[in-house]
């Protein structure tokens, strides 16, 4: 027999009503007094603690887990900074090794990077020592002829001024490489009881390079 028109409806309307029901979805959670709730939908305040989402025949097919607390949010913060710093930790190790493979190695750098820091400073109060004996000259010459009752002349008295500022500039800039190296030497002493802790072997040489030379 050929269906009919309403046959092939009826056929087609009962087809998709058992597909909806395969495909129906409900979900389980606990309402606001810890009842547990089977439903069609979830509220919004009970999605954030979390729900089971059911078949049709009631079985669990997938969960949701509840929000996280603030607490929570907080400790996986703590542990993704805590696993950044471990991380950069990682990268810098390797690259103090990649420059020294014992603590002494970067002592000796150190020695070498504070005599040389040294010998600039002394280079610049040898020229201060000469600036001044200049100073001196032009100061007497002045000073002889206050007493005798003449000028001063304009030159005498700018290259003056201009040897005061020389030796201030000099002694800032001898004051300035002092500073860079305490911190200079601040970063080595650092690299040094890093690499102690991650070769396992202690340095064998002073900091001081002066101390380092009287035991040679």
């Amino acid at each position: 027999m050929r269906p009919t028109k309403l046959t092939t409806c009826l056929l087609a309307a009962t087809c998709l009503l058992v597909t909806s029901l395969a495909d129906a979805r409900m979900y389980r959670y606990k309402d606001d007094n810890g009842q547990m709730v089977i439903s069609n939908t979830v509220p919004q305040e009970a999605s954030t603690r979390g729900y089971e989402i059911l078949n049709s025949q009631g079985r669990v097919v997938d969960r949701v887990d509840p929000a996280p607390t603030e607490e929570e949010l907080q400790q996986r913060a703590e542990e993704e900074r805590r696993q950044q710093e471990a991380a950069e930790q990682r990268e810098r190790d390797k690259a103090l090794l990649r420059r020294y493979r014992h603590p002494d190695d970067a002592v000796r750098a150190l020695h070498r990077k504070i005599d040389e820091l040294e010998g600039l400073n002394q280079l610049k109060q040898g020229n201060i020592s000469v600036i001044e004996s200049q100073l001196d000259s032009e100061q007497s010459k002045a000073a002889d002829l206050e007493r005798s009752g003449r000028d001063i002349p304009e030159s005498t008295l700018d290259k003056i001024d201009r040897l005061e500022q020389q030796i201030r500039e000099l002694e800032a800039e001898i004051n300035a490489q002092n500073r860079e190296m305490e911190k200079i030497r601040e970063s080595y002493v650092e690299d040094i009881e890093r690499l102690e802790v991650i070769t396992e072997q202690d340095r064998t040489l002073p900091l001081d390079p002066d101390a380092a030379r009287e035991s040679r």
